[in-house]
């Protein structure tokens, strides 16, 4: 296997010294690497769970080093302790296979490295370093979750479970929910304002043969509009995918029956398939993006028409991204439970990670007055 871990640690090296994102780089490397398909799944493993708990990994070489090794040998140490720690892997394999990707001149460090945290039992200093998250973010969680913060937390450190619509579409059953909670039907005009990759889009619009919603999918990005394009293509959904900004959309007001705002948000509820996300998001990036959220809600909403309904999504757990905002001028609160497993999150709806074995999610629905 140690072709396998070779092109980890070369990913995982790409990821953490090159700031390469896991979600791009990965399957990229993948589809070039002919590996049968058991190796590309240990390869995913191996490079998706040593980014999640990279903090962790640290902390557990860390007590027998003494000065800080180069940034290879820091991959390689990382890479050796999740697999003797978390991952599962045979003490003789994952040392030795590691050790060998070690040149000459630290192959002995290495070896001892991985030899002591083996056989020494691990006291973590603090519950933050043993999930593997910043500080920070289990701090804020905390405030936001209360006791559900440590599960929800643990929960984000597993891959996620593959679900599937239907269609073949492969979509997370939260982000199925939402779409659902849309309530778009056949003949109106659906608005999803920020719909890269596709997938509520798809899921709102039925294929045109049977006479469904029509969705207009619109994003900023003119590279992800090609993703939602060939999803469209794929799952033969009646929708058209518009390049276009959500805070200056060019629709006409009243436009749409139906409008749905799955805002680009912080991902804190969505960490399980975001593998480096944690590393890459500051604290101050949830009022960042609660500003941008904002502005995206007062330029979608005039695009409701007299009696239709707004709804508002976000992958994330803080009520500064979601409940924190104001209802909409001339808007009232749809508020039935929607479709799905949800708990009543002040005037909208929450799932967490644990609750249902998917992404976090909040949901807000608003019905414009007449």
């Amino acid at each position: 296997m140690t072709g396998t871990r070779d092109l980890a640690h070369q990913l995982l090296r790409r990821i953490e010294d090159d700031g390469a994102y896991a979600n791009l780089v990965v399957p990229a490397a993948l589809a070039r690497s002919g590996l049968s398909e058991r190796d590309r799944g240990f390869v995913t493993e191996l490079v998706y769970g040593t980014t999640r708990m990279r903090r962790a990994c640290d902390a557990l070489v860390d007590r027998f080093v003494l000065s800080e090794p180069d940034a290879a040998t820091r991959s390689l140490l990382r890479l050796g302790a999740y697999q003797l720690v978390f991952a599962g892997v045979a003490r003789h394999a994952a040392v030795g296979e590691t050790v060998s990707l070690a040149p000459k001149r630290t192959r002995g460090f290495v070896n001892a490295v991985l030899r002591k945290v083996a056989t020494t039992p691990m006291v973590w200093p603090d519950r933050a370093t043993e999930l593997s998250y910043p500080t920070w973010m289990v701090e804020r969680l905390r405030t936001e979750l209360g006791d559900e913060a440590d599960p929800a937390l643990a929960r984000m450190n597993a891959a996620p479970t593959v679900t599937s619509r239907d269609d073949g579409y492969v979509q997370d059953r939260s982000s199925q929910w939402v779409a659902a909670a849309v309530g778009a039907r056949a003949g109106e005009r659906v608005l999803d304002v920020s719909a890269a990759p596709g997938g509520k889009a798809t899921a709102m619009a039925a294929r045109a043969d049977v006479g469904g919603a029509f969705v207009v999918a619109a994003d900023a990005s003119p590279s992800r509009i090609g993703l939602v394009r060939t999803n469209i293509e794929r799952t033969g959904a009646d929708a058209v995918a518009v390049c276009a900004d959500g805070t200056v959309p060019p629709f006409v007001a009243g436009a749409f029956d139906r409008v749905l705002l799955d805002a680009p948000c912080s991902g804190l509820g969505a960490m399980r398939r975001r593998a480096d996300a944690r590393w890459r998001i500051g604290p101050d990036a949830i009022d960042e993006l609660a500003g941008l959220q904002r502005r995206l809600i007062d330029a979608s909403t005039p695009l409701v028409r007299p009696g239709g309904t707004f709804v508002y999504s976000v992958c994330t757990l803080t009520a500064a991204e979601s409940i924190d905002h104001p209802v909409p001028d001339g808007f009232d609160v749809v508020d039935d439970e929607p479709p799905g497993t949800w708990r009543r999150y002040g005037h909208g709806w929450r799932v967490l990670p644990h609750d249902e074995d998917t992404d976090g999610m909040v949901l807000i629905r608003y019905r414009r007055r007449p």
